[in-house]
């Protein structure tokens, strides 16, 4: 069987990159092909999420033991808060020949790349920066403090942006869907078919 891939998804907040994520995963195309990781934070839950569907909702000192455990792929603090990447849900997706989709930040992206150097890069942003304040404005879920830092925060991401294989913009949220969509089948799944397509002549 062949294994499978990972695919990463990096943008600043307010970029689309996990509503674009879960359209993915939602997409009869790419059902039984695409699977996704479930990220572990420190966070709390925002209104509508669920533990273990939208996230793996950890206390700090949970989250702690468990990357002192080398348990996490990945892992980094955001403001006051900790993310990180489950190490063997990945693996055991891979194995079964199942490509892993993982929406996490550039340091997460850079870590994760480093250990698996075949993982496709696609950075996803809005046309222009004032764009994309106006869409941190609007989500309403953080102070103006926390909002500034988003921003500048999200400034420093964007220069890291040169360093992915590929760049989404996401102006409009159908065409930046169907620009992904071309990628996976591009990057991963046309691969997968030339695979099987060889196997077949040899036999």
């Amino acid at each position: 069987m062949e294994k499978g891939k990972i695919i990463i998804l990096s943008g600043p907040s307010g970029s689309g990159k996990t509503t674009l994520h879960q359209k993915l995963l939602q997409s009869p195309a790419f059902k039984g092909k695409l699977v996704k990781s479930l990220s572990a934070t420190t966070r709390l839950p925002r209104v509508g999420e669920k533990n273990g569907r939208d996230y793996l909702f950890l206390s700090k000192e949970d989250f702690l033991d468990k990357q002192k455990r080398g348990e996490f792929l990945e892992f980094m603090q955001v403001f006051e808060n900790y993310y990180g990447t489950p190490k063997d849900k990945v693996d055991a997706a891979l194995k079964k020949g199942k490509s892993v989709l993982l929406c996490i930040d550039v340091k997460g992206a850079k870590v994760v790349s480093s250990k698996y150097p075949d993982a496709v890069k696609v950075f996803v942003k809005t046309p222009t920066l004032a764009d994309l304040k106006k869409r941190l404005s609007k989500r309403g879920t953080e102070s103006s403090k926390d909002l500034e830092l988003r921003f500048k925060f999200a400034k420093a991401e964007l220069k890291e942006a040169k360093h992915y294989h590929h760049v989404v913009v996401n102006g409009s949220l159908a065409h930046a869907y169907r620009d992904l969509a071309r990628i996976l089948n591009k990057e991963i799944f046309k691969k997968a078919v030339l695979a099987k397509s060889a196997a077949k002549k040899s036999t």
